[in-house]
């Protein structure tokens, strides 16, 4: 298959037209102090306040004993052997001992059959990873809305840049700040003690950003179609609003699916962020399971495949001076 010219043209323009926005989009972000402020931070305080704040493993723990004054038991010794003669007494240091070691025992087992690890805190921090990419994609549509309101956008289609490009390169823009704030999230869940499996390697790491990129491209592709006739930001804000928190507390970015109500259950079977927080999870804090990850980045790749396309499609429709 040959190139035409005129095909070369328009590919050179989509190129440079994606590079050129994307690179203003970037430098926008960087250029200003409290948003690149709040990228940093915004994580961090979500990972110190919430993530080590949900101390589920407490509820089994055996500190709960030493709030409890139990006493000693005195026992008749024959129960024991018919040859014991009075009374045997089980002093309370005994029975607090062998209590802390079955509730140590049971609060392991109950971690790891409910959540798949010893500890909710590794649990809740990858689900932190999707939480802020769910944040950062779904407002990526905020940036045509204002780009429309200061008449940049009505600049841009004046010149001979395809409209593809316009939105492909906000979605690139939202893919590559998720990925920034996801690996200041993952420094500092390393830092705070989060537990890697020994399936986690440097591939895994690669994977991870995979994962990412591609959950991002999906979720920003369906806001910036939201966003492809707005005017006011106001809108906009009331569709993230709306969308945020059914798409976080449907899925298992906080809880485990299996434990949720079977209503509910059907919901996170197709939610998009159970998928990307399985894949995140497989990857980094459990025994990867290679099947379950496939299907992880099967559906993760059908999902920015449709949207992003979805994107590309209404932006030559709706995208106009």
């Amino acid at each position: 298959m040959t190139l035409k010219p005129y095909d070369g043209v328009k590919l050179k323009a989509m190129l440079q037209g994606f590079w050129g926005l994307t690179g203003r989009e970037l430098k926008k972000w960087m250029k200003e102090p409290i948003i690149l402020f709040m990228a940093i931070v915004q994580p961090i305080m979500w990972m110190v306040l919430f993530g080590k704040s949900m101390n589920i493993a407490g509820i089994f723990s055996p500190a709960i004993l030493d709030e409890i004054n139990i006493p000693d038991i005195r026992i008749p010794g024959s129960l024991l052997n018919p040859q014991i003669d009075g009374v045997i007494t089980i002093p309370n240091y005994v029975i607090v001992e062998n209590l802390r070691s079955t509730l140590s025992a049971i609060s392991l087992k109950a971690m790891e059959s409910v959540f798949g690890v010893s500890d909710y805190f590794s649990y809740l921090a990858i689900g932190m990873i999707s939480m802020i990419t769910i944040f950062t994609s779904t407002f990526s549509g905020m940036s045509i809305v204002w780009d429309r309101r200061l008449g940049f956008l009505y600049k841009v289609l004046s010149t001979p840049v395809p409209r593809s490009a316009i939105i492909l390169s906000k979605v690139f823009n939202a893919a590559v700040r998720s990925i920034f704030q996801s690996t200041i999230i993952l420094g500092l869940a390393i830092f705070l003690g989060i537990r890697f499996s020994s399936t986690f390697s440097l591939l895994n790491l690669l994977a991870v950003y995979l994962a990412i990129f591609l959950f991002s491209t999906g979720l920003s592709s369906l806001f910036l179609a939201f966003a492809l006739r707005s005017t006011r930001h106001e809108t906009q804000m009331a569709i993230v609003n709306l969308f945020t928190m059914p798409l976080m507390f449907t899925s298992n970015a906080f809880f485990p699916t299996k434990i949720m109500p079977n209503w509910l259950q059907g919901i996170a079977s197709i939610n998009p962020v159970s998928y990307i927080t399985d894949a995140l999870r497989q990857l980094t804090i459990y025994q990867t399971n290679y099947l379950t990850l496939l299907m992880d980045f099967v559906y993760l790749t059908a999902f920015a495949a449709t949207l992003s396309t979805v994107g590309i499609i209404l932006s030559w429709k709706y995208l106009t001076k």
